[in-house]
């Protein structure tokens, strides 16, 4: 019987971190197409599933499977890390996953109603929503870096939170130091880092958060 066989439902279903990314991933490069003189270097990727966006209804179709598989596949994680990591890393994970939850019911009820800032009392949510994930991220990773780094069993775990903190840093500084017409390219950096950890935690599900490999 082989390893892959011999691996709980749990850890199989680690694959569902994969394709969320892979979806959100989709509709980032494909949802441009449906929206006549966007500009991926200059604007956000919010500016795509913004209300009055052309672009829109092919968004939540490319992500649909976006925010079910991650959520899916993050709270596989909390249940399997139970009595199995340490409080740091349990708690960077738990912190990561307050975040999906935040940006996945947050992003549906207050979308921005025009592409950019219009300034309306929704759009002004959208920024405060923003801000909410930004801060859970930093301390998901910096939790997961502690935590990593303590438990030697996953140093890999700290070097995929300190990878994706840094670009999550280059993507914040960007955004606010480069010139506008670069303004969507950094913040291409914190968006996709930070979706793209969902990816890195399936695969760890899938190998039983270890770092170590397995003999066949």
């Amino acid at each position: 019987m082989s390893e892959q066989t011999r691996k709980p439902l749990i850890q199989r279903l680690g694959i569902l971190g994969i394709i969320s990314f892979l979806s959100f991933l989709a509709a980032v490069l494909f949802s441009p197409a449906a929206y006549p003189g966007y500009d991926w270097l200059s604007q956000a990727v919010s500016d795509l599933s913004a209300q009055d966006a052309p672009s829109r209804a092919l968004w939540y179709q490319l992500v649909s499977l976006n925010d079910l598989c991650a959520i899916a596949v993050l709270m596989l994680c909390c249940v399997y890390i139970q009595g199995r990591l340490s409080r740091a890393l349990r708690l960077g994970i738990y912190f990561y996953t307050a975040m999906f939850w935040v940006s996945s019911v947050g992003y549906v009820f207050f979308p921005l109603t025009s592409s950019g800032f219009a300034g309306t009392a929704q759009d002004v949510m959208h920024l405060v929503l923003t801000g909410v994930v930004v801060l859970l991220s930093i301390v998901s990773m910096v939790l997961l870096i502690i935590g990593g780094l303590r438990q030697r069993t996953l140093p890999s775990l700290a070097l995929w939170a300190a990878v994706t903190l840094i670009l999550m840093f280059t993507g914040a500084i960007g955004t606010g130091a480069a010139p506008k017409a670069y303004f969507g390219l950094f913040e291409r950096f914190s968006v996709l880092s930070s979706m793209g950890f969902t990816a890195v935690l399936g695969v760890y599900l899938m190998r039983g958060f270890s770092s170590r490999p397995r003999s066949a």
